[in-house]
């Protein structure tokens, strides 16, 4: 009885995969006879319909060939406009930008211009990174999206770019803080105070401002402790205006207490000056 089972379960599952396969068998081949079709209404109708069930390699495809076609027709603003999403649509964000681009040279004058320019910038912004890589793509989302708002004042996406555009130089944010954060985890002090400060100087409203205050108050008094003995007092003096300066603006800072510590530990060091 198991036997008789487990052949039918076997049975069951080979006829399943046959029928799949020669579902996309004819599907394949009657796609292969689309493509290669001299009937160009046959072939944009079945491109929008790829394009509508979401099949965007082979609406893409369908597209590409349409273009040389439609050049200079009515329809050639849709299917490059189709075209583009299609890249879109597969996260291509490189060519699909390259394509919004493209629109907007060709046409224009098309409704979908004002789209299209807004899709460029959005592409760039898509394609940008976690705030630990290159963030050479946010800088060229910032300056797409800043372009369209210059360019666009009265469009109703302005808003939404100014988000956008908000989103990308809070990243550029977190990695400027992760960056000068990682000289004071490798020990390089001096390194680190450095690029804290210039952190604080490019983003003085970060929300990482207390953050970075207070490692600089650490890489200074780590700096100093570390030091040659002819730079100890000097470098104890600079710990101590770190602290005022941290102090003074958090004064109910979390890292209260470990800042009282240095301080106390450092005004000792200097003979109580």
């Amino acid at each position: 009885m198991l036997y008789i089972c487990a052949m039918f379960k076997k049975r069951t599952f080979q006829a399943v995969a046959l029928v799949l396969l020669a579902v996309l068998s004819i599907s394949c081949s009657e796609y292969q006879k689309i493509l290669n079709s001299s009937d160009y209404d046959l072939v944009y109708e079945k491109a929008k319909e790829y394009f509508e069930d979401e099949d965007y390699l082979r609406a893409s495809a369908l597209f590409l060939e349409l273009m040389n076609v439609y050049k200079g027709t009515d329809r050639a603003e849709d299917v490059y406009y189709h075209y583009a999403y299609c890249y879109y649509h597969q996260s291509d964000y490189v060519m699909a930008g390259y394509y919004f681009r493209q629109f907007v040279t060709t046409f224009p004058n098309s409704p979908q211009a004002d789209e299209c320019s807004f899709m460029n910038a959005f592409c760039y912004f898509e394609d940008s990174p976690n705030p630990n890589l290159d963030q050479t793509s946010t800088y060229k989302a910032i300056n797409e999206l800043q372009l369209y708002v210059n360019l666009h004042p009265a469009s109703e996406r302005i808003d939404e770019c100014n988000q956008l555009i908000d989103q990308l130089n809070d990243k550029l944010v977190e990695k400027s803080f992760n960056s000068a954060k990682l000289y004071f985890e490798l020990g390089d002090y001096k390194a680190s105070i450095t690029a804290l400060n210039n952190s604080l100087k490019t983003y003085p409203e970060t929300r990482f401002r207390e953050e970075l205050m207070y490692l600089i108050l650490k890489s200074s008094y780590d700096l100093a402790r570390n030091s040659i003995e002819s730079k100890v007092k000097e470098r104890y003096e600079n710990t101590i205006e770190a602290y005022y300066a941290f102090i003074e603006e958090f004064p109910e800072t979390q890292h209260l207490r470990e800042a009282e510590r240095i301080h106390a530990t450092v005004q000792k060091a200097l003979g109580g000056e």
